[in-house]
């Protein structure tokens, strides 16, 4: 079996920060396994298609250039609905999550092990809580 290492820029190593989902004791997680590290949604998707379910995924939750420049200047002169299609275009972590609870309910498998390493706070939660609640159910 393998781990799954979604995010666009940092490496499982780089994972040295605490949130609410990560812990100081987690870090020996990130840089003890080995990991399959993709870059985006589709990598994301293609990779379990091809291999199957991980053993772990750890999540990032902004996957593109245009999550992390919403605050920037050059959107200043933008509307809300210009700016929400750009950001809507490319596909997070969320959706990654949204993907792997549809992939385990079609496929009748046990959702597998997660961490979510996102330093979005909001991402973040909304992705451990999309999980947590299915595998809640899924136990239910």
């Amino acid at each position: 079996m393998y781990n799954l290492f979604l995010d666009d820029i940092r490496e499982p190593d780089h994972v040295n920060y605490r949130t609410k989902f990560i812990q100081v004791a987690d870090f020996s997680t990130f840089r003890l396994k080995e990991w399959v590290v993709v870059r985006s949604y589709d990598a994301f998707v293609k990779m379990i298609k091809e291999k199957g379910l991980p053993k772990l995924i750890s999540f990032d939750h902004d996957l593109a250039d245009s999550h992390y420049t919403i605050h920037d200047d050059m959107w200043q002169n933008m509307d809300d609905e210009r700016v929400k299609e750009i950001c809507e275009s490319e596909k997070t972590g969320y959706h990654a999550a949204q993907w792997l609870v549809d992939y385990c309910i079609d496929n009748k498998l046990p959702l597998p092990e997660f961490k979510v390493h996102s330093m979005n706070p909001v991402g973040a939660e909304n992705i451990h809580s999309l999980l947590i609640n299915f595998k809640n159910h899924q136990h239910g």
